[in-house]
């Protein structure tokens, strides 16, 4: 990819010696502490069931959304640990993925790493190589209308209807990447999963009561992440490989991701993933230090005149919106 990026290596360099480019072994193990802590909170609770006597079916339903908060935060754990926010060495990052990515959630860290962090953060936003933006039978791809007349029939119906199983279609895909590619260690941490996580639930627990604890955190989880990942590129410009090759480093990415605007609560609720104009912009800046290199980007884009595209958590849902009806 060409390198014309002239403004991006001054605020690189302002970033860095603010040193929030520095990796946070120290504050991203007690995230990870933190979060396999709360498994045995998990753990505590279904062995005491009975004695605990919690009332039906809120007890289930508390247990299920308790359980979707330390899903949520593994989720992001394992996006930051494989881009090595926390630990500069690539190989004992991807380890340290496995509890969270492969065992708490059943995904492939070799599944996200290829799709995510090879192809997506390089060439964002191009169709070619992005397949994010091939979403909806390319729906959000300029002068593409689809080869499918029924899709763009029920297409709000899909789109929006698709938020609620984001979570099973990660794990679908990841058993299908893993078993092609033969990463048969790899497979085999993720099926620990099921015995892992809901063995115990579905052991200990009344059946009826068990079900309502899974439904809840799939019913919870999967548009929890999904209203947090459309807002990242959706409805933000496309560009083809041969138009994607000329641009810099720092205008790709800032033209094809969106940032929102919000304090510490959207930070931690999006997981950083509101910053995405400078996660894309920084891959390997820790999540905490995002808010802040986010007040330094968009001061340095108003400086030299470089457009920066924000929105509200509103507006960027309206706009996508308005993308889809286009289709």
């Amino acid at each position: 990819m060409a390198t014309t990026s002239y403004t991006f290596d001054d605020l690189k360099a302002a970033v860095r010696a603010e040193g929030l480019l520095e990796r946070v072994p120290v504050r991203g193990s007690l995230e990870m502490v933190a979060i396999l802590v709360s498994m045995l909170v998990v753990y505590y609770i279904v062995f005491h069931w009975q004695e605990l006597a919690f009332p039906e079916p809120w007890g289930a339903i508390g247990l299920g959304l308790f359980m979707t908060i330390i899903f949520t935060r593994a989720v992001f754990v394992s996006h930051d640990v494989l881009h090595t926010q926390y630990f500069k060495n690539k190989s004992f990052s991807f380890k340290m993925s496995y509890p969270f990515a492969a065992i708490i959630l059943s995904n492939s860290p070799s599944w996200w790493d290829f799709k995510h962090n090879i192809n997506h953060h390089t060439w964002c936003n191009v169709p070619e190589k992005d397949e994010d933006i091939l979403a909806m039978d390319g729906a959000f791809t300029p002068n593409h209308k689809g080869d499918k007349a029924w899709l763009r029939k029920v297409k709000y119906l899909v789109f929006w209807g698709a938020m609620f199983f984001m979570y099973p279609a990660f794990i679908v895909q990841s058993y299908n990447f893993v078993i092609k590619r033969k990463k048969w260690f790899e497979l085999f941490m993720m099926l620990l999963h099921w015995p892992v996580v809901w063995g115990p639930v579905f052991y200990f627990l009344p059946l009826s009561q068990a079900i309502i604890v899974y439904l809840t955190l799939n019913f919870v989880l999967s548009p929890w992440l999904a209203f947090g990942f459309i807002t990242n590129h959706l409805g933000c410009e496309v560009f083809e490989k041969e138009e994607g090759e000329k641009l810099g480093w720092m205008e790709l990415q800032m033209r094809t991701s969106r940032s929102l605007t919000g304090g510490a609560f959207i930070h931690w609720f999006y997981g950083g993933l509101n910053t995405q104009i400078e996660h894309h912009l920084f891959p390997k800046a820790p999540r905490f230090n995002l808010l802040k290199i986010q007040k330094m980007t968009r001061e340095y884009a108003a400086t030299h005149g470089i457009k920066y595209f924000e929105a509200t958590v509103t507006e960027a849902y309206i706009q996508i919106n308005d993308v889809i009806r286009k289709y």
